[in-house]
């Protein structure tokens, strides 16, 4: 097959599956935006690994920053939709608790492009993301998680702290990302791996029980 017959059917496989191209196109978007950040990464780059045209991209997406929030918005949606699936109102409130945990740690862990992305768009102070109106209501679902997790610990008294969700839900967030997004320079400056399965292990295991710990204990007397 030549390559002006294999262009033509991809040309007629894109018209036929737009869903598909779309798709494509949001993969090759977030390894360009993990790669060179949102002010580097380039359209025209893009259009060329896609097989497909800077016009066609602004057609699905409307502009680059349209993209760049599509890309953002698709990362989001995949732990939200993790999260949802978990099913947290099942279990018990430490067990529903200890899984929310974990499955934070292994999202951020198999994820580092997620943790690159929100980390570029911390750069630009989330100028991007405040535009967006799918992130804001989407990632309040997590909270509502968090809230009843915590009412039901509260009322069987397996919590006994008494904490916002959001803040519950930054502490989380905040161990799990931190040993992706710093895993470099902290593996450098202390000379651990902290990609190595027997690190994770602990780690996963340190934060759960630190949080645990943290809610199942009542507040300490103000110094």
């Amino acid at each position: 097959m030549t390559k002006s017959q294999a262009a033509k059917i991809e040309r007629i496989a894109r018209k036929n599956d737009p869903d598909a191209t779309k798709e494509n196109i949001l993969k090759i978007a977030t390894e360009e935006f993990v790669a060179a950040g949102f002010s580097g990464a380039r359209v025209d780059e893009i259009a060329e690994r896609t097989k497909t045209s800077k016009r066609m991209i602004y057609y699905y997406f409307g502009s680059k920053e349209g993209l760049y929030l599509a890309v953002l918005e698709q990362a989001y949606t995949k732990i939200r939709t993790l999260e949802s699936e978990l099913d947290l109102e099942n279990m018990p409130p430490v067990q529903a608790m200890a899984q929310l945990i974990a499955s934070t740690f292994d999202h951020d862990d198999q994820n580092p492009d997620f943790v690159r992305l929100v980390s570029i768009e911390n750069i630009h102070r989330a100028e991007h993301m405040k535009r967006s109106v799918v992130l804001s209501q989407m990632n309040i679902a997590v909270i509502d998680i968090i809230s009843q997790i915590l009412e039901r610990g509260y009322a069987d008294g397996s919590f006994v702290r008494r904490v916002d969700p959001v803040d519950l839900h930054m502490m989380i967030s905040a161990q799990c990302f931190f040993r992706v997004s710093n895993r470099h320079t902290f593996g450098a400056i202390f000379e651990r791996d902290l990609s190595s399965e027997e690190l994770k292990k602990r780690h996963k295991s340190l934060i759960i029980d630190a949080i645990l710990a943290f809610l199942k204990n009542p507040s300490p007397d103000l110094i």
